[in-house]
């Protein structure tokens, strides 16, 4: 008899694995994939760490977490600095002065405050009602024909204008010549990948790979007294108040043999319409690789349809009015803890999922 059964072997189930198996207690971690780490999952090819599941930067303010994941692992200073391709003209991200300059000619901060309030004026925009008024009232209609429309409906699948406007507003937009993505006092990527961090977390615990929780359901609750999910939560309850919606992404990773260099950077976005893909990974650039070969992967982004992987949950009204009905049935489940992102609805960076884990925790044995 387990203590708990944790379904999903990523950073929340990772997590809370390490911390109850610390404490004594006798945890079974199941997941449906053939490997441990869910979507930090890397795998090494031509020598170089693959980030199977797109790029996964570690970033955080909050000192504790930075200590905690440093534990089992040891951070370079890789610093997130993407550019953006627009039709072969690049541009710093995220928006700052290179990027001004570059497209402007604008020098001082006062002349791209200046550029981008005309263009607000021009467009009529005073009170932002979706994606498409919001960034051009934070960045103007250059930047937001150029580097943001055809990239965030490829995104999305949907028009700007249909999209709310808070998913814009998580962007970053400096009037300093800064080109670090992350603002945040700790960031770097584990020298090694992170799927040694995870073994490290689930060392000593039983983990079992290639099973569905799904297809059996009941043996496998029996074999503990409580169980820990991260899974769908609409999932879990059957769909009962229906599908919650999501987009997923398809990875196209190939060795390129004949440079060790693709294209210069970690990460480029492809932000006009016509480049069916958001982006480009070089794997090799985020631990400063010098391998004679080098790894890229084409990211391309789809609805999710059922026996996709659910990366983006949509967090419109609709959807998240559906979540809070899944949510009061989670809450009366007494020997169910549910966590992570998509037992939560919600995008989460990998230090949010550790620090909502750690929470659970305290909770978990505060008692």
């Amino acid at each position: 008899m387990y203590d708990y059964l944790v379904v999903g072997a990523g950073l929340f189930g990772s997590v809370f694995a390490y911390e109850a198996n610390k404490r004594g207690k006798r945890c079974l971690v199941i997941d449906k994939r053939d490997h441990i780490g869910g979507n930090v999952y890397t795998e090494q090819m031509e020598g170089i760490n693959v980030h199977k599941y797109g790029a996964h930067i570690f970033h955080t303010n909050n000192q504790k977490i930075w200590e905690y994941i440093n534990r089992f692992a040891e951070f370079n200073r890789y610093t997130n600095s993407p550019i953006a391709n627009y039709k072969g003209e690049i541009y710093n991200l995220p928006f700052n002065m290179n990027t001004f300059n570059k497209l402007w000619g604008t020098v001082t901060p006062s002349e791209a405050i200046a550029k981008i309030e005309q263009q607000k004026v021009a467009a009529g925009i005073t009170d932002p009602r979706n994606l498409e008024e919001q960034a051009i009232s934070l960045v103007g209609t250059d930047i937001y024909e150029k580097l943001i429309k055809g990239y965030t409906e490829k995104q999305w699948g949907r028009s700007a204008s249909e999209l709310p406007a808070f998913i814009i507003k998580r962007l970053p937009v400096r009037f300093t010549y800064d080109n670090n993505y992350f603002n945040d006092r700790y960031q770097g990527i584990p020298i090694g990948g992170y799927t040694g961090i995870i073994e490290k977390m689930l060392e000593g615990i039983d983990v079992k790979l290639n099973i569905d929780f799904f297809e059996q359901r009941e043996e496998l609750e029996r074999l503990a007294k409580k169980v820990v999910y991260t899974g769908m939560i609409d999932q879990y309850f059957d769909y009962r108040f229906g599908v919650l919606e999501y987009r997923s992404l398809h990875f196209e990773t190939k060795v390129i043999g004949d440079t060790d260099n693709y294209q210069g950077n970690a990460v480029v976005n492809y932000t006009d319409k016509e480049t069916p893909y958001t982006r480009i990974i070089e794997h090799k650039h985020f631990e400063f690789g010098t391998q004679e070969k080098t790894v890229i992967t084409e990211e391309y982004p789809s609805e999710w349809k059922p026996g996709d992987e659910p990366y983006y949950p949509i967090n419109d009204d609709k959807n998240n009015d559906t979540y809070k009905k899944y949510k009061l049935l989670a809450d009366d489940k007494k020997n169910v803890i549910f966590g992570g992102r998509l037992a939560t609805y919600k995008y989460y960076d990998m230090h949010q999922v550790i620090g909502a884990a750690l929470a659970t925790v305290e909770r978990e044995f505060s008692s």
